[in-house]
């Protein structure tokens, strides 16, 4: 698939575009970026750098670490659960170092890889691969850089604040070992990349708090099954006056765990023939996480399916950003309200207060942000060339405390390849969408209210039921990506940048509470 797309785009290349019509052109520039990897036209070049992507990707794959106490290896799902539940920190710092070794013995084929990728990138007329990535956002790469660096200069003072108040918590929990100012050591934040930080909420919920009803424990109460939670998800679209998803999903989709193979659980979404067969892939646990996840995996169905009558280069979103963000805003309705309309819960049922739901949600959602940002910061930098191989792990973790505000457990050398501790590193899959996709999900969600007339705090509402927002939503989908982004944006919202206004106002409770909390308390590192 890779040689044939490196032939077709250097013939679109030679095409006159002056002659072309907009459509052409539009497929012309979409092909050329189509691929996250174009191997050198040389076929033995583009057997190795496909060989060394999937080698990286089988070492990352069954990478297992035996931590102290533990009876064999474990894979990182459940080392991730360690990092999650455990409050020992020897045993925390255990566990991610033991992992994060995955990636020693990548460093020679990254370093091969980036210098083939670079090769295939070129040949088509791009400067490196990590400019191919960035030219899928109709604006030359320097720009789409700027545009990055002006999105987090708008949420980042809100990060700070939720930093600054985690690391105070932290603290108190673990004395010296997180330190009163600084970057706070990533052992201690609860996920293996400190990417998102919801599993500390029993640590970092107000003391005050008012828990309202457990969504996993009425699912249950309920006897939901695994396609019973599709149904859900699927009648939410159809309020919005979606047709139904076709049979062949409910014939053809795996809702479950097989008993009789080893399968990859990570939810996913598909269109296996780029028309109508859609599935989803995943292992769905009644509990309400899975409850909001099957509302964002459909979100790329019905996506897929809406532009799935346009020419084939058109099939996509407006950029990758609008499919992760499209998802995400869908499950930003799962509220009470929505709940209480489809009978999970009475409508006078008690609710989590704000600061505790806007709290959860945060350390989810905007602990997410400046790593959504750091892993493909650091991968322009590299395949650029401004980042030599012998740097490879001094500049990650200069980033990653530039932005994220943490640290390693210890001292990290250049014999470490610790970048190679995420999926997307090893597999070559580019990151910048899911920090696009977590601005714009906000900014999406508050004009689909607007538009659905429905008042009140961002964060308590939802757009069940209106066909008014549901037409605004299709008109979006079925762009897919034959016009620039900021047109289905306008189509969408009726703006034409992409703004972190809408997420600002969301959490504006959380981050007045969050700035009274840290009175006296350092802020940044």
């Amino acid at each position: 698939m890779i040689q044939a797309t490196v032939r077709l785009v250097k013939e679109a290349t030679g095409l006159p575009e002056a002659r072309l019509s907009a459509d052409d052109r539009r497929r012309s520039r979409l092909l050329r970026v189509s691929l996250p990897l174009l191997a050198p036209s040389d076929p033995a070049e583009s057997d190795e750098v496909t060989a060394l992507v999937a080698s990286m990707q089988a070492r990352y794959a069954t990478w297992r670490h035996q931590p102290a106490g533990s009876a064999e290896p474990l894979v990182l799902e459940a080392l991730s659960h360690v990092l999650e539940e455990s409050r020992d920190p020897r045993l925390l710092e255990d566990v991610w170092t033991g992992w994060h070794r995955v990636g020693r013995s990548m460093r020679p084929d990254f370093t091969r890889y980036v210098e083939l990728a670079n090769r295939g990138a070129r040949e088509v007329g791009f400067a490196d691969t990590g400019a191919m990535w960035q030219s899928k956002y109709d604006m030359p790469p320097e720009a789409f850089d700027r545009e990055v660096d002006r999105l987090w200069s708008e949420v980042r003072p809100l990060y700070e604040a939720l930093h600054a108040y985690t690391r105070a918590r932290l603290r108190a929990t673990y004395g010296d070992q997180v330190p009163a100012s600084g970057p706070i050591p990533a052992q201690f934040l609860g996920n293996m990349w400190a990417q998102q930080w919801d599993p500390l909420y029993a640590i970092l919920a107000p003391p005050s708090a008012r828990s309202g009803a457990d969504l996993t424990r009425l699912l249950v109460e309920r006897a939901t099954t695994p396609s019973g939670m599709v149904r859900f998800a699927e009648a939410f679209f159809v309020s919005l006056g979606f047709d139904p998803l076709p049979s062949t999903f409910w014939e053809r989709s795996m809702l479950t765990r097989p008993r009789d193979r080893e399968v990859v659980c990570h939810a996913s979404a598909w269109d296996v023939d780029f028309v109508d067969d859609l599935r989803i892939k995943m292992c769905i646990e009644i509990t309400g996480d899975d409850f909001r996840t099957v509302h964002h995996e459909l979100g790329h169905n019905f996506y897929q399916r809406a532009y799935g009558n346009l020419p084939f280069l058109f099939r996509d979103s407006a950029h990758d950003g609008f499919h992760e963000a499209i998802g995400d805003t869908i499950a930003l309705s799962v509220t009470p309200a929505y709940l209480a309309k489809i009978g999970l819960v009475r409508e006078d049922a008690p609710r989590d207060d704000d600061i505790a739901f806007l709290l959860r949600r945060a350390l989810e959602k905007i602990a997410f942000l400046p790593f959504g940002l750091v892993i493909d910061r650091w991968r322009w930098e590299v395949f650029r060339g401004a980042i030599g191989p012998k740097e490879y792990n001094r500049r990650w973790w200069e980033l990653r405390r530039e932005y994220q505000g943490i640290a390693p457990p210890g001292e990290r050398g250049e014999e470490e390849f610790d970048p190679g501790a995420k999926m997307h590193v090893a597999a070559n899959v580019p990151y910048i969408r899911y920090f696009l996709a977590h601005i714009l999900q906000f900014q999406f969600h508050r004009a689909l209210l607007r538009t659905a007339g429905v008042d009140g705090p961002l964060h308590l509402g939802s757009i069940y039921g209106s066909k008014e927002a549901g037409r605004r939503l299709r008109t979006t989908l079925e762009m897919g990506a034959s016009q620039e982004w900021p047109e289905a944006l306008a189509a969408l919202t009726g703006e034409r940048t992409m703004s972190g206004r809408g997420l600002i106002e969301y959490f504006a409770p959380l981050s007045r509470w969050l700035a009274e909390q840290n009175r006296g308390v350092p802020v940044g590192w």
